[in-house]
């Protein structure tokens, strides 16, 4: 809490990256690429689920709900960004900060709790395959799809409403590319502590507590495709889990990074590239790492391509 007039202002100062002109036009380009990578990669695989008949499967539903959450991600936080770079303007008013706060958080959480479900529809996949068509039915699809964003939008509303409540100094400038809760919460003039226990709390529901439900249906997962006894069945059943570990690996990596180094002052720069780490590149690399080696989704677009070719034919 910064000690100051307890004035609200109608503007925050989003100070990014303080790096030469030369590095502002490199940074400009490299996330410009990414932001579009992501958007066009993420949008192509929404449309691929819901245009072929053969990917209407329980896994390629919670990957286009996971790609629709992606594109969110990306399109709160990186245009600003973009805008900073290019224009040099930093200023953002109250009302947008807001909705990065709010769309953010909404994204930030539905893809965590997405990935979980899609780590229980391997497990059911893998090591109850008789029983799937019953644990993994239309209901238990559409539950597993809807709950993770009716959780996120009413966490996101809390968040806005908890946040937009605070009083903010006349400075309000915020030590980041976009409007972060955490630095939020340290120029605020108001007392935050309950806003920050929150904030612990959400962490421990929404974060830890999933990534301990992925990494417990893995461990039964890997167990048993050690038991199975064919080279083939076991490279099998590896490859059909390898593209939703990798990205879970690729998510939370920077985060455990992020949250489990010691702070330090000389390491805000260091967060915030760690924080684009996982909101630009991790988005971006999610349509590649389904697409690269998944054979279903290749082929899908493959019969597209055919049938485009015959129609131009015709």
């Amino acid at each position: 809490m910064e000690e100051c007039s307890n004035i609200t202002e109608d503007m925050f100062y989003i100070s990014a990256f303080p790096i030469s002109e030369t590095g502002q036009c490199l940074l400009f380009i490299a996330v410009l690429l990414m932001y579009l990578m992501a958007v066009l990669g993420n949008l192509t695989i929404a449309l691929l689920v819901c245009l072929v008949p053969q990917l209407h499967t329980p896994m390629y539903f919670f990957l286009s709900n996971l790609a629709i959450s992606d594109v969110i991600y990306v399109s709160v936080t990186l245009p600003k960004l973009l805008s900073i770079l290019l224009t040099q303007d930093h200023r953002m008013s109250f009302s947008p900060c807001m909705a990065q706060v709010y769309f953010f958080s909404l994204s930030a959480a539905c893809d965590i709790l997405l990935l979980t479900s899609m780590s229980y529809d391997r497990y059911v996949a893998i090591c109850k395959p008789l029983q799937y068509s019953l644990l993994m039915s239309k209901d238990v699809c559409l539950s597993l799809a809807l709950s993770p964003w009716l959780i996120s939008v009413t966490n996101a509303a809390a968040h806005v409403l908890t946040t937009s409540l605070l009083s903010y100094c006349q400075t309000q400038n915020v030590d980041h590319f976009f409007c972060e809760l955490k630095e939020l919460y340290a120029i605020t003039s108001s007392d935050a502590t309950s806003r920050n226990i929150f904030m612990l709390c959400e962490d421990v529901l929404l974060a830890f507590f999933p990534f301990l439900l992925i990494m417990t249906s893995y461990i039964f997962i890997i167990s048993t495709i050690l038991k199975i006894r064919s080279s083939k069945g076991r490279l099998k059943a590896y490859s059909s889990c390898t593209s939703h570990l990798t990205t879970v690996i690729l998510f939370y990596g920077p985060i455990i990074i992020l949250y489990g180094k010691p702070q330090s002052e000389g390491s805000k720069e260091l967060d915030k590239l760690l924080t684009l780490l996982y909101t630009a590149v991790v988005p971006m690399l999610n349509p590649f790492v389904y697409t690269l080696r998944n054979q279903d989704v290749l082929n899908a677009i493959q019969n597209i391509k055919q049938k485009r070719n015959m129609d131009f034919l015709k």
